[in-house]
């Protein structure tokens, strides 16, 4: 099986003519490496010298080194190449003109994970409108969709639900790369920048990331895996519970739960929706940090059998259904405040809409509630064929 070439290895390999004598940034982390698993910041270096005169790094720290949501990263230096590294995650969200005045063309090189609130797709649409209005240019290089960019899957933001977990009427499953949700962003928020796309060479829609014959280097400290991934457009919303998302475990996302939890009660119920391409697992689990750490708690791991049918939002509305019919006194939304949000709802805010809380806790079914943002979707579709480039 031939592998995909990322769009890193095709600038390095040949810089397009737009780079030529430019001064460059650079938006990276530990996991922007080329399939022989060496980073972007001194392979560009090598190849550009002088030009590449700063970093920038996006949640989580340059080195993925910080855990959770809200914990800010400091400006640094980078100790391989010397450079200066500016955070996009701290007392800054969003790259200053003093910034980006010392370069031309801003790089971007992150692994995205194919979810809405992924902050790191935030801190691109910053990102572009920053430099748009700096008179910077923005080139994203590109890299696989892990989950796919085939099936797309859930509401489309509301504009009342914007934040740093979501800037733009996408769904929660978005089935897009960064170049193309970067030509998404460009397109939807009226942005007026120069933007360029690496594209990748071997990369097709259907590819999920074991097919692509790269190296898998975690994106943030809690997706670990291909299979963490596959289940975290559904998951996520669990951040905005007081369940257990599996942070303090080993398997993050793929495994849920709380004290109160009787796990295979819940994974019965489960079962009799016949959700396609998954099996619950009653287990129990005692999360090391995070949610009911040191705590014993009953749960379910999701283990997905099919990735091409697997719909993991419509999965995790069916486990928040559950959750508040089982445990009506127990379960709870989590307050604020949550990436950087001090008033709204959490989960109104990762899930985009705040009039699904309501169709949950009443206990609406999942076809109903999935049929209230058809025509949003049908959409949204339509808006994304243009920005496609694979």
């Amino acid at each position: 099986m031939a592998r995909v070439r990322i769009g890193l290895e095709r600038f390095l390999s040949r810089p397009p003519r737009w780079a030529e004598g430019a001064r460059l940034g650079l938006l990276c982390n530990q996991a922007s490496v080329d399939a022989k698993l060496r980073h972007a910041a001194p392979l560009l270096r090598e190849r550009v010298g002088k030009q590449l005169t700063c970093l920038f790094s996006p949640q989580h720290g340059l080195w993925g080194e910080k855990q959770d949501n809200m914990i800010e990263s400091a400006d640094s230096r980078d100790p391989v190449t010397g450079l200066l590294v500016f955070s996009l995650y701290g007392e800054r969200r969003r790259p200053t003109p003093e910034q980006l005045s010392r370069i031309d063309w801003l790089l971007i090189d992150l692994q995205d994970v194919g979810t809405r609130v992924y902050t790191f797709s935030t801190t691109v649409a910053y990102c572009l409108e920053e430099a748009a209005r700096a008179g910077v240019g923005v080139a994203v290089l590109d890299r696989p969709n892990p989950i796919g960019g085939v099936q797309f899957e859930g509401n489309p933001l509301k504009d009342s639900c914007r934040s740093f977990v979501g800037v733009a009427a996408i769904p929660q499953r978005h089935g897009l790369t960064l170049g193309e949700l970067a030509r998404f962003y460009r397109a939807s928020l009226a942005i007026d920048v120069r933007l360029e796309v690496v594209p990748m060479s071997g990369w097709r829609r259907e590819m999920h990331w074991p097919e692509t014959g790269l190296p898998w280097a975690m994106p943030s400290p809690n997706m670990p895996t291909y299979e963490c991934a596959l289940v975290y457009p559904g998951q996520v919303a669990l951040e905005g519970t007081n369940l257990s998302e599996g942070r303090g475990t080993t398997r993050p996302f793929e495994i849920c739960g709380a004290p109160f939890v009787e796990p295979h009660h819940l994974a019965a119920r489960l079962t009799d929706y016949r959700l396609p391409g998954v099996v619950f697992r009653p287990l129990f689990f005692e999360p090391t940090f995070h949610k009911w750490a040191g705590k014993p708690c009953g749960g379910v791991q999701l283990h997905v059998t099919s990735p091409a049918t697997f719909r993991p939002y419509r999965t995790n509305l069916a486990l928040l259904r559950e959750a508040i019919s089982l445990w009506p006194r127990e379960f709870a939304w989590r307050e604020p405040p949550y990436e950087y949000e001090r008033t709204r709802t959490p989960i109104d805010l990762i899930l985009g809409d705040e009039a699904i809380r309501g169709r949950l806790e009443a206990g609406e079914e999942l076809p109903a509630i999935e049929a209230s943002w058809r025509k949003d979707l049908a959409a949204y579709a339509r808006r994304r064929r243009g920005c496609l480039l694979y």
